[in-house]
């Protein structure tokens, strides 16, 4: 293997700036395309080029810099990358994996023909087809947008009738999907890693609750039945040995009541709700994304402690420059520890940071937990 090695990254946000500290540590040069110079990767970085994540000059440039090039955000122009993978450059997880999944009703019926089980979903063509759509699925529903929505921003639960019109004002313009509501039990995940050899390994099934769209808390193991975690475990290395190309996916499902398990969504990238995996993992979802990207042996994640993952998000209602207030009296609590990513500006549910705890068993990493939460603060200077 040629060292160093130049690793690409389109995008400098937290999961930019993880994978960056994993690369670090194994002496891998690292080169950040992001639109600001103060992302939370920057103070990792070899090199910074400023461009938006979707200009393809940019992106060439940062392939003629680099050896190889991955991403840590969708919002990466899937076309300039087809184009740089034409020409022999390794791109991963792969141009084609990436437009797959840029689109929701794209996605959903890649995985649908793939047999894999996912809700019910059309494209919303009208309002007139949009009522006759909720009329056959049922109320409530989920319309979504196609395209550029994350964190939950591009839902809106259609309850009733009288809130249909308001949806499609909610998305004026934007290409939607509707999609039959799945009255869960539970949200799990797992994180699953494949290399270009074709290896595929799994991360431990995370249970994750989510509070206005946005993941609050990860708890792992999941409180599932062990049948529910075969299941969910086949259906994710399904997942990723259709869609191929290399990489981490964080794979979302559903857990119904009479334990069944459906297809929530992909993520070609490491995901939030693997960050537990840093500490409480003998491998974390970052190093096994460089290694597979790499084509690098893949081991088996082993869990070593139960752990709880809990977000830091910005304040509702307040933007600007913040600061996290209670961090003495957190980090006095054992078995805790603190991420701040170094974003320069508070939003409302940004995410800032993440505390995650580990402990001898998971009624106690619960019951921290919810005293970490209630130590930290975001405060907006």
């Amino acid at each position: 293997m040629k060292n160093p090695i130049r690793i690409g990254i389109i995008g400098g946000g937290q999961l930019g700036k993880m994978i960056a500290q994993e690369a670090k540590r194994m002496s891998f040069e690292i080169i950040i395309l992001d639109p600001s110079e103060d992302c939370p990767a920057s103070s990792l970085s070899d090199e910074l080029i400023l461009a938006d994540f979707k200009n393809e000059l940019a992106i060439k440039k940062l392939a003629k810099k680099s050896d190889i090039i991955t991403y840590e955000i969708e919002l990466a122009n899937s076309k300039a990358l087809k184009s740089l993978e034409s020409q022999r450059y390794p791109v991963y997880p792969s141009p084609e994996t990436l437009r797959i999944i840029q689109n929701k009703f794209r996605q959903k019926s890649f995985l649908m023909h793939n047999h894999i089980i996912v809700p019910k979903f059309d494209l919303v063509r009208s309002e007139e087809c949009l009522r006759n759509l909720c009329t056959e699925y049922g109320l409530p529903a989920m319309l979504k947008a196609c395209e550029d929505s994350y964190d939950g921003r591009g839902n809106f639960l259609i309850s009733s009738k009288n809130k249909i019109y308001q949806a499609l004002e909610f998305f004026h313009g934007r290409q939607c999907m509707l999609e039959k509501f799945i009255p869960f039990i539970k949200e799990i995940s797992i994180m699953v890693a494949r290399n270009s050899h074709g290896q595929i390994v799994s991360f431990p099934v995370s249970e994750n609750i989510h509070k206005n769209n946005v993941l609050d808390m990860t708890i792992v193991p999941a409180r599932i039945s062990k049948k529910v975690g075969l299941k969910a475990k086949k259906m994710a290395e399904k997942t990723i040995g259709a869609l191929k190309g290399a990489g981490i996916f964080g794979i979302e499902m559903f857990v119904t009541n009479d334990e069944d398990v459906i297809l929530n969504e992909v993520a070609p990238r490491p995901h939030n709700s693997g960050h537990y995996s840093i500490e409480a993992c003998s491998i974390s979802q970052f190093e096994h994304h460089i290694r597979a990207i790499l084509d690098l042996p893949l081991s088996k994640p082993r869990l070593l402690t139960p752990a709880v993952m809990v977000n830091i998000l910005g304040s509702e209602g307040h933007i600007g420059p913040y600061k996290i207030k209670g961090i003495r009296q957190l980090l006095a609590i054992p078995g805790v520890k603190l991420h701040i990513y170094g974003k320069k500006i508070s939003k409302p549910r940004r995410k800032l940071g993440h505390i995650t705890v580990t402990a001898k068993n998971l009624l106690e990493a619960m019951s921290t937990a919810e005293r970490a939460k209630r130590t930290i603060r975001v405060v907006v200077e």
